[in-house]
């Protein structure tokens, strides 16, 4: 569940939905999402567009990608091109060979680049850097903790 802090934020932004999706729902489902995870709740209640921006660091509306684009390919492709286990679902486009995973069975997201970083989470040496979603969502948007 999403902390009442972040849902606070984000309707101080414009950007938090009562009333959730019924399309989005079902995406959560296809994705294997609880949709009463933060996360869930997230892709249910937050969009301000297709993306979300930080610092020049996109954060995907997960719910909207995997509805209108090829975001299974976008699964597919850090699965097998970067060798990420299958319960990650990429948060972004992975651009400038870096990018957010979220893991959709423990709810922690990694931040990994291409090279040791990668080398270094498949070898066991780099864990997620978030516990759970709530945690880097306060991060990304950078509210004190």
């Amino acid at each position: 569940m999403l902390t009442k802090k972040l849902i606070d934020y984000c309707k101080e932004q414009g950007w938090w939905y009562d009333d959730a999706s019924a399309d989005y729902a079902l995406e959560l489902e296809r994705l294997g999402v609880d949709a009463a995870s933060a996360f869930g709740q997230f892709c249910l209640h937050v969009e301000d567009g297709p993306t979300f921006m930080r610092h020049g660091k996109e954060l995907y509306q997960v719910c909207w990608f995997a509805r209108n684009t090829n975001y299974a390919l976008a699964v597919q492709s850090c699965h097998e091109t970067l060798g990420l286990p299958q319960a990650y679902l990429p948060l972004d486009s992975f651009e400038a060979e870096s990018g957010y995973f979220y893991h959709r069975d423990t709810g922690q997201v990694l931040s990994v680049s291409l090279g040791r970083e990668l080398l270094d989470f498949k070898e066991g040496r780099l864990t997620p850097q978030w516990p759970n979603f709530n945690d880097f969502l306060l991060h990304y948007f950078e509210l004190p903790g």
